[in-house]
């Protein structure tokens, strides 16, 4: 469920490049921090996202320092830490513990299963900290698999797991903007549902595996690219409306660049690698019928040698 809610960074200055990949270097460092090395191996976009979002809505003050890592030691680069941090890494790990979880019950990946075990105080830590939100991260695992057991057809039903899920981790503090942000992260959570079914579609059917976008194929076959946009566009235009809602002018355009282009990155990246293999297959396909066509007419012109 990782790798969707990043930034586009062709349209993007360069100063609010720089300020993003500075939150996603404090990030970092607070992973590591808070659960060591194991920890900078979870490290991902999607909670940096969080991070601007609630800097930006309650206007926190940044710790910012020059720093060099082991992916870095010739260049020092800028980090900018503050309470958000703290918390966006706390959420990065639980969301990454069930995803582990979850890689070593589908594929048995042992690499995985080892790495959630190391997890385990860093869980039962966090789980102290912020028990809704852990709960929350808990149910959903626990929902999401038995939907998918069940093979539930009901897309907006699953989808909405994912939506519930996040909106609780968004809810950073219980205050007037719990509702607002839990709204927010609701659209982006089915957002990313979808999208992950939408990427997983072709594998999950070679592997005779559950995915919630199947009857939509079946119903629509020749319109599913049409409807899984038509479907994504629903979902980012309540999130966006959400953010539009709430105070927000601190970073203001490095999310607006998140919300109202980055998302999108992944899924033109997706429908342009499906015309890419289309054309292929079409290539493959004419050179075939060419060769069987050459085969036909020399088989023809030696009968009647």
């Amino acid at each position: 469920m990782f790798g969707y809610i990043n930034i586009n960074q062709k349209i993007m200055t360069e100063e609010n490049r720089q300020i993003y990949q500075a939150y996603y270097c404090g990030l970092c460092r607070r992973l590591k921090s808070s659960c060591g090395t194991k920890g900078q191996m979870l490290l991902n976009y999607d909670m940096t996202f969080l991070v601007v979002l609630l800097t930006g809505l309650y206007e926190l003050e940044d710790e910012t320092a020059m720093i060099t890592c082991a992916l870095h030691p010739t260049k020092k680069r800028p980090v900018r830490i503050n309470a958000a941090t703290d918390y966006a890494a706390d959420m990065n790990v639980i969301l990454a513990y069930h995803n582990l979880i979850d890689d070593w019950k589908d594929d048995r990946a042992y690499t995985k299963r080892a790495l959630a075990k190391m997890l385990d105080g860093d869980y039962a830590r966090i789980m102290g900290k912020y028990p809704r939100q852990v709960r929350a991260v808990e149910e959903f695992m626990r929902r999401t698999e038995e939907a998918e057991q069940n093979r539930e057809t009901n897309l907006d039903a699953v989808a909405g797991l994912t939506g519930e899920m996040l909106g609780e981790v968004f809810c950073w503090r219980e205050d007037e903007w719990r509702e607002e942000l839990k709204n927010l992260g609701f659209y982006m959570g089915k957002f990313i549902y979808i999208m992950d079914a939408y990427e997983d579609y072709d594998a999950d059917l070679k592997k005779n595996e559950y995915n919630p976008l199947t009857r939509l194929v079946k119903e629509s076959a020749e319109d599913f690219d049409t409807l899984c946009r038509l479907l994504l566009t629903s979902m980012m235009s309540e999130c966006a409306k959400s953010f539009e809602r709430l105070p927000i002018l601190l970073h203001a355009d490095i999310l607006r660049n998140v919300l109202y282009s980055g998302v999108w990155s992944k899924f033109e990246y997706l429908l342009l690698r499906k015309k890419k293999l289309e054309e292929k297959a079409k290539k493959v396909k004419k050179t075939k019928t060419a060769e069987r066509k050459r085969d036909r007419k020399s088989r023809k012109l030696t009968e009647k040698e």
